[in-house]
């Protein structure tokens, strides 16, 4: 049976495939092998560029016909190679033999057996895979992030003057603005993006247990550290990790993971708030024609998208989670449980990508509800007390906190007029007492 959106275990190429499917040309197994199959292309070029003496003879025009293997990489070439791991049951060494029998077509046969020279698999494996997450976070990743951080951006301009009665421990508090809470989430997003930047993609490439071994008693007199660091660096442009054992420490991997999960975690947060403030019907939502809000209940139209993205962004929390406990972790000079881990470095990222649009479609969604705002605001007139008790400790007056507490932690309702009446009863001047009748629920908002 084909795969299809319906028949896929994962809901990532199920469900949610039209949102993820733009993953496919950097996570999926066709994408693993291309990025194999580039690492042992450049790797020989690079070879040949050194020269080392038994290759001086290859044309460099050969070059860009070689480079065409990875550039041109088709699901039938992704299928040959997998038909001959069936025979060698080695995923790194079925894409040798590939890339020999291209050698054979462009009659390179008698350079066939620098192909893979001196090297182990992971030294393919941690620069293919560090570098299909860097090019990932570039052409996906980056962009969908700034899709909702500037979504962000045109609400906080939007709602700048939107004045919002503010809630510490799910009672009324000093009041806000709209704007401002949503900036919160847009510096909190900046600051760890730039974090995200600082983190280098480190690869590692220095032969069976990182030493060079086999090169270097090949060629002792080439220094191969120089040339991996080159290799890592120019050709592939990430950061070579040395020393190594034989295989990459991750630690670098580890801490983007980590910052990826910090990241959607301040979405969750966001996509909480913002439910919240739908069900203090703060916000209605667009309703879209012929959509069903509930099966049972014709009136509701619920806010299912932060709901998916905060569930799609907690599993792919849990994988990053994973990711980064784990890979850093491996017994002597390796084990095999970060390779197959490493197989799965797609899925949190599809989860992510996933949550991201359904938070954008959210926000998307959203009308203002200005007149519950100012219900609110007028029916807590308390806020003020903390303004009006402030103004009479700068003034000197005896007992100001207390004397406001009086007023205030009763269950009676407190309005514009008790507010007003209590003022007039204080020993200040009628200056400051105009100063303080001024003070109202929707401009005591700070700066």
């Amino acid at each position: 049976m084909s795969l299809s959106t319906l028949n896929a275990i994962s809901p990532i190429d199920g469900r949610y495939r039209s949102k993820a499917n733009a993953l496919a040309d950097y996570f999926s197994e066709e994408a693993l092998i291309k990025y194999r199959v580039l690492v042992e292309i450049e790797y020989f070029i690079a070879l040949c560029e050194i020269p080392l003496p038994q290759l001086k003879t290859v044309d460099a025009s050969i070059f860009e016909d070689l480079r065409a293997i990875y550039k041109n990489f088709s699901a039938d070439d992704a299928t040959a190679i997998k038909d001959i791991e069936k025979v060698t049951n080695h995923d790194v060494k079925a894409v040798e033999y590939f890339i020999k029998e291209k050698f054979d077509a462009l009659d390179l046969s008698a350079y066939k057996e620098f192909i893979h020279f001196g090297l182990t698999s992971q030294d393919i494996n941690n620069t293919a895979i560090p570098l299909s997450i860097k090019e990932a976070m570039n052409d996906v990743y980056v962009p969908e992030y700034f899709t909702v951080l500037n979504k962000l951006k045109e609400l906080v301009t939007e709602w700048a003057n939107i004045s919002m009665l503010a809630r510490t421990h799910g009672q009324p508090a000093s009041p806000t603005r709209l704007g401002k809470e949503i900036e919160v989430f847009v510096v909190r997003l900046e600051e760890q993006f730039n974090l995200l930047n600082d983190i280098p993609s480190a690869a590692k490439f220095g032969g069976a247990t990182g030493n060079f071994n086999a090169h270097h008693v090949a060629y002792p007199n080439i220094d191969w550290k120089a040339f991996g660091t080159k290799f890592v660096q120019e050709k592939l442009g990430l950061q070579h990790s040395f020393p190594t054992t034989q295989i990459e420490h991750y630690d670098h991997m580890a801490a983007l993971f980590d910052t990826l999960k910090r990241i959607n975690n301040i979405i969750i947060d966001l996509d909480r708030d913002v439910w919240t403030y739908v069900s203090m019907d703060y916000f209605k939502q667009k309703i879209k024609k012929g959509e069903v809000g509930s099966s049972a209940m014709p009136h509701k139209v619920n806010p299912i998208d932060f709901e998916n993205s905060e569930g799609n962004l907690g599993i792919a929390n849990a994988i990053f989670e994973h990711l980064a406990a784990k890979l850093p972790i491996s017994r002597l000079q390796r084990d095999l449980t970060d390779s197959t881990v490493l197989r799965n470095v797609g899925v949190p990222f599809g989860h992510t990508l996933i949550g991201f649009k359904s938070t954008l479609k959210g926000l998307n969604k959203l009308l203002l509800n200005d007149s519950k705002f100012a219900e609110d605001l007028e029916n807590n007139w308390a806020v003020v007390a903390e303004a009006i008790q402030t103004i009479l400790r700068r003034e000197g007056y005896p007992n100001p906190y207390e004397a406001l507490k009086g007023l205030t932690r009763t269950n009676e309702k407190i309005n514009q007029n008790s507010i007003s009446n209590f003022i007039d009863t204080l020993e200040v001047s009628n200056e400051i007492k105009t100063e303080l009748k001024a003070i109202t629920p929707s401009n005591y908002t700070g700066i």
